[in-house]
């Protein structure tokens, strides 16, 4: 008998009580499941701070004119300048630290890709909630406009929009928040098209609650995952749209920096052997887009409990 009490006693001290985990912690341990959506977080919170602190942490600003000397053009990597300075990663054939455009050139692509996203997310979710709540003609009469857009391509769209109004970073901002709204507005109507035919929208329905109160305190909530997963995944295909833009030449003018603009001015350079002065910029794309991507594709794993893991 004193035997199996001191076996009581030691369990009752080993077991302790779990701690149920609040939904935020057992998102965060889902999500940081994976190694390579880690790695991916990881990598796009290193690229999110160069970006912020481009004009402290850059070796030069490549877009001041008294500091760019164009007796440095097409230095190769590790080369350095007549001033001593050493061009990690060459420059380009305006006589620009690579290293520091590069730096200045994630500070725009991520700015436009992420605000163009932004306000495309608002406009896209307004029309989706609208035409999954109201139906009838209003449904109709949204979802014949968003099925005649996605019937084009994105860039085609955007490139009409840019031939007409011109260029620069509000005006690229514009045609891709244009080009992309529709994605969202299809998602949202999508989603909220479910959740309108459950219980708890016909009971505060009949409860008489205002729209508004129905749309943004009930609707609303259960569609964002998905609309945070699409978010996520358009503002990568946002970031890309505009480097081909400017790789084009319709997006963004010389003056500003970018990505897409750094290729372009090193694509004559390819065939003589100049291959950083688009290579470096590529690969800062490449990693970019693919880290953002990543990221979705984990979220969307993560927030959507049907999918396996």
């Amino acid at each position: 008998m004193s035997t199996t009490s001191e076996h009581a006693t030691q369990a009752a001290t080993i077991v302790r009580p779990v701690r149920e985990q609040t939904p935020f912690r057992r998102f965060l341990s889902d999500f940081f499941e994976s190694r390579v959506a880690t790695t991916a977080i990881v990598v796009f919170g290193l690229i999110l701070f160069v970006a912020l602190f481009a004009p402290w942490i850059s070796p030069q600003n490549p877009y001041d004119l008294m500091v760019v000397d164009v007796m440095n053009s097409r230095m190769s990597p590790g080369e350095k300048s007549l001033d001593g300075m050493t061009f990690l990663l060459g420059s380009d054939g305006a006589g620009r630290d690579m290293l520091s455009a590069i730096f200045y050139g994630l500070r725009t692509s991520l700015g436009v890709g992420v605000m163009s996203a932004v306000i495309a997310l608002c406009i896209g979710m307004a029309v989706g909630l609208a035409a999954a709540y109201f139906g009838g003609r209003t449904d109709s009469l949204i979802m014949r406009i968003v099925d005649l857009q996605l019937s084009f391509p994105a860039i085609l769209i955007a490139l009409i929009l840019l031939s007409i109004v011109g260029k620069g970073v509000d005006k690229i901002i514009i045609a891709l928040v244009i080009a992309q709204w529709a994605y969202y507005a299809r998602t949202v109507r999508a989603s909220a098209l479910v959740e309108r035919r459950k219980e708890y929208i016909e009971a505060a329905t009949c409860l008489a609650l205002s729209h508004r109160r129905i749309v943004f305190r009930h609707l609303l909530p259960n569609v964002l995952p998905p609309l945070i997963v699409v978010g996520t995944l358009q503002t990568a295909h946002a970031i890309s749209l505009e480097a081909t833009l400017s790789f084009l030449g319709v997006g963004l003018p010389q003056t500003e920096p970018s990505l897409g603009l750094l290729i372009s001015n090193g694509f004559e350079y390819m065939l003589s052997g100049k291959y950083w002065i688009s290579f470096f910029p590529g690969v800062a794309l490449l990693v970019t887009i693919v880290s953002i991507n990543l990221v979705g594709d984990q979220l969307r794993d993560v927030l959507n409990p049907r999918l396996e893991r």
